[in-house]
């Protein structure tokens, strides 16, 4: 018997308004579509739906990856689109420009230098510990990196450049001071070799050119403020006082830039007032500004910046009117009013404890004992203060009490690591007279290796991390690489050798954060993997991935080099100069500091330049490539955590 037979019907209306003509409305279309969804079954119309879920899962998941992809297609298609598109208005582009210099021996072709970037870009990552002389190939000659003219590099240059990707802006001009003799094609493809004096001029002449262009850049966009916002070609005010300009007073001087310091120290005598409506921190005013006054005085043998150090000294002293005597962390140096910040009592150790040696040198000058007294008052009480673990400060101390606040973190990284490096310091610009630095120093060192020390896996690398109630975090701030430096230092004055050998480890692992990340720069926080079975030695996190042009690596390659002439320390430095000049230059003038060291073709600049790249990092970098001992000895100078040198102080006060 079969069921009766299932009768369809099709409705067909005309209606006289349509004219007898066909009718593709929406509204049909609709109606259409909805009659022959209904005559689905219900397993037909599961399925569909569910396809149509599984489909805009796999659309959601895999839009990233895509949306990559085809950015960095976009971005070859808008360079493509520059050369033929003359007249519209478009963006700078980020590419690569050639550092340009004009040494009188002539120089290796380009092939090198290509071949090696790209080689050292497929390497590089966390993966694997970075071998020095496998990896880096030529990356330790300086001619390695082709340089020509100053200003900028020719056309075939720039493009190749941009293929690989980098983070400095393209200029809006075209290049000048290109020169016929600039063309590497006409050059032989053989390797030129360089005596170790071509090589070490080549290296300074690169950094002097690097001077240039930040100062350039300074110049023309941010003169006489505090700091340069290179892609917006515009300025960023901090205190209102000529930050860079005075940070980097020293340097040019050191660098022999006579023409660049010549402007600069007449906009100091004419421009430059503290007489001011305005609040300043007191450690960044100090070691900045106070430090560069007296480096400057000192070096150029100029009273005139003698004069303004004592003027914004002077300035500075309402900070230590506070109960404890420990300095308040602000100060308007046009009012004379002091104060804590706003939403705490507490001042930094390392703020109150980083002030020293520049008071102490003002006191030396100027016969004033206010100064010395202020800050040794200070160094006095942290020296007996309880809430210490094996020599290691707490991060905080409070300006009314007097006691250490919030006790049981102990770092050497940021509110702390300059007091350890200012008790080494003090002692030797006394003439290592006051034992109870030396004292607290040596606790100090001996504390880090009990409780901060550890090995990284899988390549052992050593590392100082974190103390927090017990606890052991493998963070490690770019901010300690200043320990290597500072033990290496500690030991050329006779401490002990083994001061020495954990400089040379230390040094090694601040290396191993630049040359493991894709970019060859360091992010400003890492984090060790201790556990075996690790697959890489660093781990960094999204919000850590930033660069700020921080001089701490490079300042103690500089005292590793100076202290064992090991040439791999240079060889290091000069990598990390050339990673600067690949990703941070903006051709436009300055340097910028970058959001991500771990994608080489979008670092994210963050438009700004810090005054110590300037008064910093380039200074210890030329004085890393230098051969001259005389140049900043030593054994005559001391620096103060913004690179200033102070003179160590003769046994004789009436010298």
């Amino acid at each position: 018997m079969h069921p009766p037979a299932r009768k369809d019907y099709v409705s067909v209306t005309f209606g006289e308004q349509s004219g007898g003509k066909y009718n593709n409305s929406k509204q049909l279309r609709r109606q259409s579509c909805w009659r022959k969804w209904k005559q689905l079954s219900r397993l037909q119309r599961s399925m569909a739906l569910f396809a149509l879920v599984l489909l805009l899962i796999f659309g959601m998941s895999s839009y990233p990856a895509i949306h990559q992809h085809f950015r960095g297609l976009v971005g070859v298609d808008e360079e493509v689109e520059r050369g033929g598109a003359a007249g519209l208005p478009l963006p700078p582009r980020v590419l690569l420009e050639p550092l340009k210099v004009q040494p009188e021996a002539p120089l290796r072709p380009e092939a090198p230098e290509l071949s090696s970037q790209k080689k050292r870009s497929h390497k590089r990552g966390p993966p694997v510990l970075q071998g020095h002389q496998q990896k880096r190939g030529n990356m330790s000659d300086p001619l390695a990196v082709v340089v020509g003219g100053r200003g900028g590099g020719h056309e075939k240059k720039n493009k190749e450049s941009n293929d690989k990707g980098g983070a400095v802006i393209k200029a809006d001009q075209p290049s000048d001071h290109t020169k016929a003799g600039d063309n590497k094609e006409d050059s032989p493809g053989l390797p030129i070799e360089k005596t170790p004096k071509e090589m070490e001029a080549l290296r300074l002449e690169v950094v002097r050119e690097s001077f240039r262009h930040a100062w350039r850049g300074y110049k023309e966009f941010a003169w006489g403020h505090d700091e340069l916002k290179p892609i917006t070609k515009t300025y960023a005010e901090w205190f209102g006082l000529g930050l860079t300009l005075i940070d980097a007073l020293d340097t040019m001087w050191i660098l022999g830039l006579k023409e660049e310091f010549a402007e600069a120290r007449e906009w100091v005598n004419s421009e430059l007032s503290f007489n001011k409506n305005v609040d300043v921190n007191l450690f960044e005013t100090t070691i900045r500004i106070l430090g560069g006054l007296l480096s400057t005085y000192h070096l150029s043998g100029d009273k005139m910046f003698l004069e303004k150090a004592t003027d914004i000294g002077s300035r500075l002293m309402p900070a230590f009117k506070t109960p404890s005597k420990i300095p308040y962390s602000d100060v308007n140096i046009g009012k004379g009013t002091a104060h804590p910040p706003r939403w705490t009592s507490d001042s930094t150790v390392a703020e109150v404890t980083t002030i020293q040696l520049e008071f102490r040198e003002l006191t030396r000058l100027t016969h004033d004992q206010q100064y010395q007294d202020a800050v040794g008052e200070v160094a006095r009480q942290v020296h007996q203060l309880e809430g210490k673990q094996d020599g290691l400060v707490p991060m905080f101390i409070n300006t009314n009490s007097g006691q250490f606040t919030r006790q049981g973190v102990f770092t050497l990284g940021a509110r702390a690591d300059s007091y350890y490096e200012y008790l080494l310091k003090q002692w030797i610009q006394g003439g290592k007279k006051e034992h109870q630095f030396l004292e607290d120093y040596l606790q100090a060192i001996e504390g880090v290796k009990k409780n901060l020390l550890q090995k990284s896996s899988p390549s052992g690398l050593t590392f100082v991390g974190e103390l927090s109630h017990g606890q052991f975090s493998p963070k490690m701030d770019h901010l300690v690489c200043f320990l290597p430096g500072t033990l290496a230092l500690g030991a050329h004055h006779g401490l002990p050798d083994d001061h020495l050998e954990l400089a040379r480890l230390l040094m090694e692992t601040c290396y191993q954060m630049y040359a493991q990340m894709e970019t060859g720069l360091s992010p400003e926080i890492v984090h060790f993997n201790t556990h075996q079975g690790s697959t890489r030695d660093v781990d960094v996190k999204p919000a850590d991935r930033h660069n700020l042009l921080r001089p701490e690596t490079v300042e103690s390659l500089f005292y590793l080099y100076r202290f064992t002439q090991d040439p791999k320390y240079r060889d290091w430095g000069w990598e990390i100069l050339q990673s600067f000049n690949k990703h941070t230059k903006v051709s436009t003038g300055g340097y910028t500091s970058i959001n991500n060291v771990r994608d080489p073709d979008f670092p994210l600049p963050r438009d700004k330049m810090e005054s110590f790249f300037l008064g910093e990092t380039l200074k210890y970098l030329y004085l890393l490539f230098s051969d001259d001992l005389d140049l900043v000895s030593l054994d005559r100078y001391v620096f103060n955590t913004e690179a200033h040198p102070l003179p160590i102080w003769p046994s004789d006060p009436q010298e």
